[in-house]
């Protein structure tokens, strides 16, 4: 035994690794010869690779990572390839990794189960199966195919669904289905991530344990390539009696949820409360004291429908959304020149949503805009976005819901997208011209005649166009591909474009989509009330991808109605929908309340003077606005909702509390303070219309007593006789409005 160690030691270092694994099986068949070698043959792709997996060694902060795996090894992330993964455990660095002469003292045996030193810690337990199993694989001549694997097909997880108890527990059972028909529990085997650990965590065997916080949650399921997802409710169990009567198929979707798991809903906001909320969330803005006087004394019972649709055609309704859509579509000024460009998309854009263009037109002239901005504005966007690469990812996050970027380098660790599905998405704008044109930093965007393909560049293969999922078909060498993609994107068998536009509205007016993140879309994310999801989807398509159809559903609802004060069962529920979810106003809307609450102004450069926040065209007025620097106003730069800063920061209270700009405007003499110490009215009067325009609601008894004494202190003497304070009293305004506009109850749409 000892001369033959010897000899293979020596063999190792002189031998390629070919040739080294020909010795190495030479010896095994003398070693094993009698030994009574197991008849079971252990395949590499199905027994080996996941048991790689599930160790962690092909985790990207492991072998996976970027840059050559750790210490020199690397491995496909999650198994994606085994055949690299093969060439790597077998044959690089000297077929140092295995032994077949002694296969358990196999590096990958030793570091693995923390023999020799591992900077991964033990991974693999002497006495486990997993560790039996590489050890026979090793024994049997670490092949990468024994000819008769089948192939994995599907994994289905059992239950699928599920009612689980607050604190209760419950084991999944995960089964392989082959190409053979054959089928293989891998739950050991299996990968388990929660979506919601808040909710409910899942143990590397597959044992579901739930928390005290009521809601649903799913679990995410991963065994080689292929995902399954286990969804499951946990019930408050309370009672959920004197549910308001539904409005729509929204409330009847959201409030059959909130019985069956026993969440009782807020009752309906007031008046005063819902005319401030619908105002912010269609037109971004305050009402103004006269809209509020008037819908308080309205005695039309569907005056919230009334006000609703008056919002819908109000232009602040179109500069409001149009400062949603266009940072989200990187309209952002790079320099001087952009100018034209930037203030042409803004108005396409804002245009557009004013005349309620359908949303498949808009994203059918922007996918395949040609020409000159001057001539065609939705032609900027290919200004910005020039590489087909962030082209095919922009598109398809933003209109479809779906990342693909960590597709580009491998198999998408959550979804079932490959590189071929990557690069053949980024075929559709292969064919893209560009012509300089007379205009300084201008193009002339065209299609370029010929076959679109894109070239996978991991493989080399030049790939079609197709989508996600799905076939578009031929495309011939005069056919734009684009075309061929706006096309599929609006078609109704697509099951990602209306999905990703009602999940990304449904976040605008709740705080929280039915799918989030907004933009991740996929089999292992699903909603937290799949119902609600497919009927919106539906709906929208029905319409004819009306968006001011979708508002109107949306906020006529009874469960956007809901009063933002919790009652004693729902104040954790963060997903259900059970109260509305009060949200710090963005920093344009902000910025507009604080100059309508003043009465002052914020002047922006090349702009007419009045021009409100919620109208900026681009993102050049950051750098010269700290205010919307401080409260996240994005920049542009990326496609993804989360640029716009919604946290709360030390910069933003004492930009409010003590800033040069704030204390210019509270001192303006044609502001609201000046103007209210001018009034002849009573104080009881203008402190009225100062809560009618900062809350949209009368003060109670007590905020009016607290601020009429604290006003009227101004107008007596030490001795207590009326005097002319005037200044005073200005000065005093002006400390009540700083007052009101530091609270919770204006800061935040509630």
């Amino acid at each position: 035994m000892n001369t033959l160690l010897l000899l293979y030691h020596s063999y190792q270092r002189l031998c390629r690794p070919r040739q080294l694994l020909t010795a190495s099986a030479v010896l095994l068949g003398i070693l094993a010869h009698g030994a009574g070698a197991s008849e079971t043959e252990v395949s590499f792709v199905n027994d080996i690779v996941p048991v790689l997996t599930k160790a962690g060694c092909n985790a990207g902060v492991c072998h996976a990572k970027a840059g050559g795996g750790q210490n020199g090894f690397q491995l496909s992330l999650l198994g994606f390839e085994p055949a690299e993964d093969y060439e790597s455990l077998v044959k690089q660095a000297h077929g140092r990794r295995l032994f077949p002469a002694l296969p358990h003292h196999s590096l990958i045996l030793r570091k693995a189960s923390g023999q020799v030193p591992h900077g991964g810690g033990i991974r693999l337990e002497q006495n486990s199966a997993e560790y039996a199993m590489l050890q026979r694989w090793i024994e049997q001549g670490a092949a990468f195919q024994t000819g008769t694997e089948p192939k994995l097909v599907a994994v289905d997880v059992h239950p699928p669904r599920g009612l689980i108890a607050m604190k209760g527990q419950q084991q999944l059972t995960v089964t392989a289905e082959y190409s053979d028909g054959s089928l293989r529990d891998v739950t050991s085997l299996s990968l388990y991530e929660s979506n919601a650990e808040a909710l409910a965590e899942a143990s590397p065997d597959g044992l579901v344990t739930t928390h005290d916080l009521p809601g649903t949650f799913a679990v995410m399921v991963r065994f080689q390539g292929k995902v399954s997802v286990f969804s499951a409710a946990v019930p408050l169990g309370a009672p959920v009696p004197n549910l308001p009567p539904p409005a729509n198929f929204i409330d009847q979707h959201l409030f059959a949820n909130l019985q069956q798991i026993g969440v009782p809903p807020s009752p309906l906001a007031d008046d005063a409360t819902f005319i401030r909320r619908v105002t912010l969330d269609i037109a971004g803005r305050l009402p103004t004291d006269s809209e509020t006087i008037g819908f308080f004394g309205s005695s039309h019972s569907d005056r919230r429908v009334q006000l609703i649709e008056r919002l819908l055609k109000s232009p602040s309704y179109a500069d409001y959304f149009a400062s949603k859509w266009v940072p989200l579509l990187k309209n952002r000024r790079d320099e001087a020149s952009d100018i034209t460009a930037n203030f042409a998309f803004h108005a396409w854009v804002r245009d557009n949503l004013l005349a309620n263009s359908p949303f498949d037109q808009i994203v059918r002239e922007l996918l395949a805009a040609t020409g000159t901005v001057v001539g065609n504005p939705p032609a900027a966007w290919y200004k910005r976005v020039k590489d087909p690469k962030e082209q095919l990812e922009d598109i398809s996050q933003l209109f479809l819901g779906v990342r693909m970027q960590c597709a580009q380098c491998h198999h998408h660790p959550f979804e079932r997208w490959s590189q071929d599905d990557y690069y053949s998405f980024a075929a559709f704008f292969s064919q893209i011209g560009r012509k300089p044109t007379g205009v300084r930093g201008e193009d002339l965007i065209f299609h370029q005649r010929g076959i679109a393909t894109a070239q996978n560049i991991k493989t080399g293969e030049s790939l079609r166009p197709a989508a996600l999922g799905d076939e578009v078909g031929d495309i011939t060498a005069d056919e734009d591909p684009r075309l061929r993609l706006a096309d599929w994107m609006s078609s109704k068998n697509n099951p990602y474009f209306s999905k990703a536009l009602v999940n990304r509205y449904w976040k605008h007016f709740f705080k929280r989509g039915l799918i989030e993140p907004e933009d991740d879309i996929r089999e292992t994310n699903p909603p937290t009330n799949p119902e609600l999801l497919a009927a919106l989807e539906a709906h929208f398509l029905a319409s004819g991808f009306d968006l001011k159809e979708l508002i109107r559903l949306i906020t006529n609802s009874k469960a956007y109605q809901l009063s933002a004060l919790p009652n004693e069962h729902n104040l954790a529920d963060r997903q259900n929908y059970s109260r509305f979810y009060p949200r710090r106003l963005p920093a344009e809307v902000l910025l507009d309340a604080i100059d309508d609450l003043t009465g002052t102004t914020t002047a922006f450069a090349n702009l007419p003077a009045g021009t409100r926040a919620i109208a900026l065209p681009d993102n050049s007025y950051n750098k010269s606005s700290n205010f919307l620097q401080f409260f996240g106003r994005p920049n542009s730069q990326s496609v993804c909702e989360c640029e716009r800063v919604q946290s709360s920061s030390l910069a933003q209270s004492l930009h409010l509390i003590n800033s040069d700009e704030i204390k210019a405007k509270l001192a303006d003499a044609n502001g609201r303070a000046a103007n209210l110490a001018a009034l002849d009215s009573s104080l009881e009067e203008r402190v009225t219309k100062l809560y009618l325009v900062a809350f949209s609601r009368k003060p109670q008894s007590h905020e009016l007593q607290t601020a009429v004494d604290y006003l009227r202190d101004t107008l007596l003497d030490v001795e207590g006789k009326p005097i002319d304070g005037k200044q005073a009293l200005q000065e005093n305004f002006q400390d009540l409005i700083w007052a009101l506009m530091n609270s919770k109850e204006f800061l935040f749409n509630h």
